[in-house]
């Protein structure tokens, strides 16, 4: 295993961590990856509050084979479900309860979306219960997950001193969400930045199209597309860790073997010829020729552009259900704003400033028509409901 210095408490992280929102069912499956990782040199573990069953099967797991403390242990205060200040110490507790711990080593808010978002936490009295559980060995570190803009990705690094950050980031979109200049601010912070959906929860592994495998094939014939998107990763130093959870033993083992090779500077030039070559697989079925240089940001109307034309190409380049879950996220369900096509009001401002000379406006429409069925605005206007709240509660364990 290798291992990335966290400059912000110096602490040296394997840069594979295990991730839970994957993890088998089986408590004896856990179990045995618990094993594994410890035997590995693994010493970091991912969780959330609203993951079904993790928290309590890593619980379960640590209080059976007695290896809590063998391992930096991540989970995520659920953003979702807080409504008023006392929520802080109620999910809090009750993760503490299911993980079987006293601490949390790393703490992240789940889906921190906006600048605004932490202001009305902060009025709940946020700060001052950070420090109050840092004061008390609780919690070590406090950072974020992040699914939102990349402009208020930035914003984000500049209201407060975090300890680290969590940003999704692969080789099929560098410049999705926080995107590589968010990877390069928050790494020029000190930060250490660590990495989800490296694969794509394995759609750029099960899903990738064909075209894009046989390049890779012929490239290396004995390298797996795990490989080749973990690989990606460890080249860059900013990237500290990257996150994944797997069902399969047989997976886990071979992402395993993978960094135990992670170096930067791994990647030579031919083989990002062929990441090139991949990318413009990929590229080539999409619908709408964004870059993604967020010339026509921000949108007077909060329109989230670049992110809902990234879901959108998502759609095509990826498969449905990748274009479909990157689509919720930027387009209403990580934040309390809608930021999707049907705010646009038709300025033409963006298309101004596009060097690509897309029309913006006539494009919007088009993912609205295919993004926004029936059934995805009848969960957009539920989404703030009561309802949904209860769902989510029970989902979440609650």
């Amino acid at each position: 295993m290798q291992y990335r210095l966290d400059k912000k408490s110096n602490t040296e992280l394997s840069v594979y961590g295990l991730g839970g929102m994957r993890i088998p069912k089986d408590i004896g499956a856990v179990k045995q990856m618990l094993l594994d990782a410890h035997e590995a040199g693994v010493n970091y573990i991912d969780t959330a509050y609203v993951y079904p069953g993790s928290e309590e099967l890593y619980g379960k797991a640590f209080e059976e084979t007695g290896l809590r403390d063998s391992f930096y242990l991540a989970t995520k205060l659920p953003l979702m479900l807080t409504k008023k200040g006392e929520d802080f110490e109620k999910y809090f507790a009750r993760q503490l309860e299911r993980l079987k711990t006293d601490h949390i080593d790393y703490y992240l808010l789940h889906m921190l979306v906006s600048p605004q978002q932490l202001t009305k936490l902060r009025s709940l009295g946020l700060e001052e219960w950070i420090a109050q559980k840092k004061a008390a060995g609780q919690i070590r570190r406090l950072g974020f997950s992040f699914h939102g803009r990349q402009e208020d990705f930035l914003e984000l690094l500049d209201m407060r001193e975090w300890d680290f950050v969590q940003i999704q980031y692969n080789y099929s979109d560098p410049n999705y969400q926080a995107g590589e200049a968010g990877l390069k601010k928050a790494a020029s912070l000190g930060l250490p930045v660590l990495v989800m959906e490296p694969l794509l929860g394995g759609r750029l592994t099960d899903s990738l199209p064909k075209e894009a495998r046989a390049i890779f094939q012929r490239a290396n014939p004995g390298r797996s597309l795990a490989s080749w998107g973990f690989r990606w990763l460890y080249d860059q130093p900013e990237v500290t860790l990257c996150l994944s959870g797997v069902g399969k033993r047989e997976y886990w083992l071979e992402n395993l073997a993978t960094a135990g090779e992670a170096a930067v500077g791994m990647v030579t030039p031919e083989e990002r010829e062929v990441y090139a070559r991949v990318t413009q697989v990929l590229r080539s079925k999409i619908k709408v020729p964004c870059t993604s240089c967020r010339y026509c940001m921000p949108c007077p109307k909060n329109v989230n552009i670049p992110g809902v034309f990234s879901a959108y190409n998502s759609r095509y380049t990826i498969n449905y259900r990748t274009g479909v879950q990157q689509y919720m996220t930027n387009a209403a369900f990580a934040s309390d704003t809608y930021t999707g096509p049907a705010a646009c009001v038709a300025c033409r401002k963006c298309e101004r400033h596009c060097p690509q000379n897309i029309a913006i406006v006539d494009e919007l429409k088009n993912v609205r028509r295919k993004m926004e069925p029936l059934w995805w605005r009848i969960a957009h206007h539920a989404y703030h409901g009561k309802l949904f709240q209860k769902v989510l509660k029970l989902w979440g364990g609650n």
